[in-house]
């Protein structure tokens, strides 16, 4: 599926809920459904810098396309973080250097999160770009 696709159906998700605190509440369920990070993938490395919380993230590239494995010690990270991933998992390179991620204004995230949440929202999407860059020139 392409990022478009996926963010066009969070955005059809996020439409049924009335108010912020119902989708605070989805967010929080996303986030139990966040791919496990390996254990050992739980390292100072793999550590976003500028998040206000812990967020692992790790990925890895198969087949031209990468897979993103991630967790965190707070529910709400938990869940952000479990959107990137469904967004940007499973595409390639490209694709993710290249994603607007536009859901996440439309769906009014970052206007709704602290000023250090949406920092850490920024480094998270950096972080994938990051990755997807590092594996774009290892061909």
């Amino acid at each position: 599926m392409k990022i478009e696709e996926i963010e066009q159906e969070i955005l059809d998700e996020f439409s049924l809920f009335d108010n912020w605190m119902d989708k605070y509440e989805y967010i929080i369920e996303l986030g139990k459904d966040l791919p496990k990070i390996n254990p050992d993938s739980k390292t100072k490395e793999n550590l976003i810098k500028g998040c206000q919380s812990q967020v692992w993230l790790d990925a890895d590239l198969t087949n031209n396309v990468i897979s993103f494995t991630a967790d965190s010690d707070a529910i709400i990270t938990k869940g952000i973080i479990a959107l990137l991933v469904r967004v940007l998992s499973s595409q390639s390179p490209k694709d993710i250097m290249n994603a607007q991620l536009s859901f996440i204004d439309k769906i009014g995230l970052k206007s709704h999160l602290s000023p250090t949440r949406a920092n850490g929202l920024l480094e998270m999407v950096k972080q994938m770009r990051a990755y997807a860059f590092a594996f774009s020139i290892k061909k």
